[in-house]
């Protein structure tokens, strides 16, 4: 498989985009608006302890207090804790791989706590952002924070070594992890990542050194600051890409900008010298994206619809609480064995489902409606098949059996806003709903609310604020809107437009400027 890095760069805007064989795979977006901070690491204060919902909340000093889960807590919250002897095999995960740490505990483990006993409002605490905000929600927190380098993970609270279960060598596994428990103080643990595997020991300890010196400043910077404060800043989603993406799998790297160009090779040299080669400065005036045919297949990412290769379509629709996604044949009848067609466009389905929930960042729960089978080897051969392409998926992934209804159920790890979210804003005229009210059920919301004006109302002359598309409603045809309304309730409108007001908006205002909307929106009760 060819895997190409695209970067273009703007004056507003850098764009990221991955491809698998021409195939846009991943995609990333970085603004002013939109800055990173999923990683950043802030000392900050227990504002609220909530144990009926078993969470805390955090100021870190964004207008919404941070959500601190119970079950993202351990006892961190003091710079050292007591440690006490456990022999103990332990499991650990970090943002980009799942690690084996069999036999590869150091026999520590930190005594347990209740944190609703232990957590009191005003106590300063350290807190790593793991989710961006998403609607309503602020960002969520972790106590059990980690610092991210090219080759390791370096856990300051955790006295673990970790090792990528995507490193399958037995003795390369022995090797990596002798070299971080010597060279390890005997409080902190380390994950090793995937792409330490085969690389220099000088290459892993120079990494080290620079997590252990990062981890040294940002607890000078905490004897110095006040809470809530950040200490640690992740690096940008550029570098970020580079960092956890750029490894031997990828073919090049093609970047439109000169400066960004002379960064990235900068950083690369600093970690990974021999990949340098791979980076290409692109200078043609054909846009880096239309060359790549990366241009339309974003624009693909917005639309509901999803066609699939030679056969049917996905729908996606979005909730507050899940994303839906139904399967639907079209007009695909290749065989005349229907069991056969619908087990063929499920199979299609599933690989695109997988890329879509990768490119939009789609998170939470998904509920997808497969096109019916009535095999259940077939039904368990579909489940098996959807479960292996999201291996390809860095995010974790949870899966259930498909149901009794044609429904599979999947939970994916949600870190930041999905695409639609981070490219676009709701609309002003339906609010975000995709629809807008009729025109008859906007002009019977008006007529309704002069019935209830000209019942204990005065005012002869009143100006109609419409929103400036509606404006023809009112005033088509030689006996228009407007007059007909005049003569039914006697009340002269005059119309005026205001582009703020969406479609189903409108205000009513006396000769004064005095509005009245509000006074006659319903019927009021004394």
């Amino acid at each position: 498989m060819r895997k190409v890095i695209l970067i273009n760069s703007t004056s507003n805007e850098v764009r990221i985009a991955i491809t698998e064989d021409g195939r846009l795979s991943e995609f990333f977006t970085e603004n002013p608006d939109q800055s990173r901070n999923v990683g950043d690491i802030y000392l900050g204060k227990i504002a609220k302890v909530l144990p009926g919902i078993r969470a805390a909340f955090i100021n870190i000093g964004f207008p919404q207090d941070a959500f601190l889960h119970f079950s993202d807590i351990d006892d961190t919250i003091e710079e050292y804790s007591s440690i006490i002897g456990d022999d103990s095999d332990i499991d650990e995960e970090d943002d980009e791989d799942e690690t084996d740490t069999k036999d590869g505990g150091r026999g520590y483990q930190r005594e347990r706590f209740n944190p609703a006993e232990t957590l009191e409002p005003g106590q300063d605490i350290i807190v790593q952002i793991t989710k961006e905000p998403v609607g309503k929600k602020g960002v969520r927190v972790t106590s059990k924070v980690s610092i991210p380098g090219r080759y390791l993970v370096l856990m300051p609270f955790n006295g673990k070594i970790g090792i990528s279960r995507k490193i399958y060598n037995p003795r390369e596994k022995r090797r990596l992890r002798q070299i971080v428990r010597a060279n390890t103080p005997r409080e902190m643990g380390v994950i090793v990542r995937t792409v330490a595997a085969g690389q220099d020991e000088s290459l892993i300890l120079d990494d080290l050194n620079k997590l252990l010196k990062t981890w040294n400043e940002m607890q000078n910077s905490m004897k110095t600051t006040k809470a809530p404060t950040i200490i640690y800043k992740d690096v940008s989603t550029t570098t970020s890409v580079i960092r956890d993406l750029f490894r031997d799998d990828i073919h090049k790297m093609v970047i439109d900008s000169k400066k960004l160009y002379r960064e990235i090779l900068n950083y690369i040299d600093l970690v990974h010298p021999d990949a340098a080669e791979k980076i290409e400065l692109y200078s043609e005036s054909i846009p880096l994206f239309d060359v790549f045919n990366i241009e339309k297949q974003i624009e693909e990412l917005l639309s509901k619809k999803v066609w699939l290769k030679n056969s049917g379509y996905i729908v996606i629709e979005t909730t507050e609480a899940m994303t839906v996604i139904d399967v639907n044949s079209g007009k695909y009848a290749k065989s005349q064995n229907q069991e056969e067609n619908s087990l063929k466009i499920n199979y299609d389905a599933a690989k695109e489902v997988v890329r879509q929930c990768r490119l939009r960042d789609i998170g939470g729960l998904i509920v997808v409606d497969f096109i019916d089978l009535y095999d259940d080897a077939n039904k368990k051969r579909l489940y098996e098949e959807f479960k292996k392409e999201f291996r390809r998926d860095r995010a974790k992934v949870t899966l259930l059996p498909m149901s009794d209804f044609g429904l599979i159920e999947v939970t994916r790890q949600r870190i930041r806003q999905t695409l639609l979210h981070r490219v676009s804003d709701n609309c002003i005229l339906c609010k975000g709903t995709g629809r807008v009210q009729s025109r008859i059920g906007f002009m019977t919301e008006i007529e309704r609310w002069l019935q209830r004006f000209k019942a204990t109302g005065k005012a002869f002359t009143l100006k109609l604020l419409i929103n400036p598309l509606q404006r023809y409603n009112f005033v088509e045809g030689i006996i228009s809107k407007r007059i007909k309304l005049f003569l039914k309730y006697r009340i002269l409108l005059k119309i005026a437009t205001d582009e703020k007001l969406g479609l189903d908006e409108f205000r009513f205002l006396t000769g004064e400027s005095i509005d009245l909307t509000e006074d006659f929106n319903g019927i009021k009760n004394d």
